[in-house]
């Protein structure tokens, strides 16, 4: 059954890899990977960790990739270049590098299996193991080149490790340094987790201590040996990080960026006094200088002109399977209310909710990837229904099980833009939720194939908002908005994200394109969609 739940997530993931173009985060993240290959510079995308990009070069090493030798210019830039302007495969170099992301996803399935097995028994494993096999952000997310989903398989693993240095600390805890050096190597998001990790060692040397009536002097020994643990895995952590950037480049050649904000006060303080790279602490200080900005947020059908703390609990209630939701409410009240389980909770729910709370405070509210490591561990708190042996509580456990099935099939393979039956539906996820939970820019492929069928040899008017190249893909179009209202007929094509908020070409005055656009929609006429995320309209 693991095999099954394991190879059906493969099969799913590598058709809707590829099916989908580029979305917006891996036209930078393809480049990077390319340089780190070429020139193994550290230049290009220092916000991010190496590490994914790494797993993402060794997919590209396959390939022949031509760049430019003499190219200067921006991140975004260089992604455009290698993927469409050099005479490359860019759906071919797209596969190369997701195939290593969905490899990982497929590892720490195992780990989510193992770890629910761990808890509550094979049951118990097979139930976490088949909420993560049908989520659909598990899906989208381990399908595509991004740094996401290997944060937070590599967070699971250190937490499963630790559960594990219960019984055995000496195996357990150099790994568990490892796991979560490799978080740090992927996102500077999962800083975080760092003092969540500590106290979990010396929580973990503790019960290991009682366990084997070790000395006598209990509680200042073990919280001694505890606190030497915890220094012990942070540093093992941030030697992981440190190997990660020699790999890309031994000589660690680094100018810190002119325009890098400054940041001071404490944050300042403990950026400095961090022992990682130079690359990586400027890396930090360009994210903090983007929470520093304001941004909207688009939650319920509603825009907000700044963030709003509910968006992230909001966009987890739409995008998240009912069943799903169900199983992890039931599954956290058994952890907590049995004794043979609760234990677990420190390492299970605690880390979710102190996660998630960071998460809220996050000025940029862009989708639940920001999350993603809800679904991801309390598929293993899900688990927890597998200690009831009353067959009425397993004949719940087991339709909400198929529930998700169901739903996550039913969506298949517009994975990105899934939101749950109480929603709408995947083809209404648009009027809750905007950029990264619907339209990444990933159905550009897909609307070349459409047009083929439906309007072969037509030009289309488009507004797409994403980094892929129309022309690349044969779609002969034109912006609407750059030509008068009464110029413009035929088929339109409008990505979800242009319906909410309006996609100003440059050089056009948005007092001049809103109007425009209000005039476009309302005297055009809906024919179709395309992935969910790509709407086709028709003008007379």
């Amino acid at each position: 059954m693991v095999a099954g739940l394991l190879a059906q997530m493969a099969a799913v993931m590598i058709i809707t890899a590829r099916q989908q173009s580029v979305t917006v985060d891996e036209t930078v993240y393809v480049g990077t990977a390319a340089m780190y290959l070429r020139d193994h510079t550290l230049t290009y995308n220092y916000e991010h960790p190496p590490l994914t990009k790494l797993a993402m070069a060794a997919g590209l090493s396959f390939a022949d990739i031509h760049t430019d030798p003499a190219f200067q210019g921006d991140q975004w830039t260089l992604g455009r270049q290698v993927l469409y302007e050099r005479g490359n495969d860019a759906q071919h170099l797209l596969l190369l590098a997701r195939l290593p992301m969905i490899g990982l996803t497929l590892l720490f399935g195992l780990v989510v299996f193992l770890f629910g097995r761990d808890l509550a028994g094979p049951y118990g494993g097979l139930v976490a193991l088949a909420l993560y096999t049908f989520s659909p952000d598990v899906i989208t997310f381990g399908s595509l080149g991004g740094v996401d989903m290997p944060t937070v398989g590599f967070l699971l693993t250190t937490l499963w490790l630790l559960w594990n240095a219960r019984g055995r600390p000496y195996l357990c805890l150099p790994f568990a340094g490892i796991a979560l050096g490799a978080a740090l190597a992927s996102k500077m998001s999962a800083l975080p987790a760092l003092p969540i990790a500590a106290l979990l060692v010396m929580l973990s040397v503790w019960h290991a201590g009682k366990a084997r009536r070790l000395g006598r002097a209990r509680p200042v020994a073990l919280l001694g040996a505890g606190a030497g643990a915890a220094a012990g895995v942070l540093v093992i952590a941030f030697g992981v990080v440190w190997v990660t950037y020699l790999i890309v480049d031994p000589h660690l050649r680094w100018t810190t960026p002119p325009d890098l904000p400054v940041i001071g006060g404490f944050t300042g303080q403990v950026i400095d006094w961090l022992p990682l790279p130079e690359s990586y602490r400027d890396g930090m200080r360009f994210q903090f200088g983007l929470e520093d900005d304001s941004y909207s947020a688009y939650v319920f059908g509603h825009r907000y002109p700044e963030g709003v703390w509910f968006y992230m609990p909001a966009a987890l209630l739409i995008k998240e399977p009912l069943g799903m939701l169900a199983l992890w409410l039931i599954g956290a009240v058994a952890m907590l209310a049995n004794r043979r389980v609760r234990a677990a909770a420190p390492y299970v729910l605690v880390p979710t909710l102190a996660l998630l709370g960071v998460a809220m405070t996050n000025a940029r509210s862009y989708g639940v990837r920001y999350v993603l490591f809800v679904p991801v561990i309390l598929a293993v708190a899900a688990a927890a229904v597998a200690i009831y042996r009353n067959r009425w509580v397993r004949g719940v456990a087991a339709l909400l099980v198929l529930a998700v099935v169901v739903s996550s099939v039913r969506t298949f393979p517009y994975y990105l833009p899934y939101s749950n039956e109480a929603f709408g539906g995947t083809s209404q996820t648009y009027r809750q939720l905007s950029d990264s939970n619907v339209d990444w820019g990933q159905d550009l492929q897909r609307l070349s194939g459409y047009l083929d069928e439906k309007y072969p040899g037509r030009r289309v008017w488009l507004l797409y908002r994403g980094r892929g190249v129309p022309k690349y893909y044969g779609i002969r179009q034109a912006n609407p908005l750059k030509s008068p209202v009464d110029q413009v007929h035929g088929v339109i094509a409008v990505s979800a994200t242009c319906l909410l908020s309006l996609c100003r070409p440059a050089g056009v005055d948005g007092a001049v394109a809103q109007p425009a656009m209000d005039e476009l929609l309302r005297t055009s006429r809906q024919v179709g969609d395309v992935g969910h995320s790509i709407f086709i309209f028709e003008r007379p």
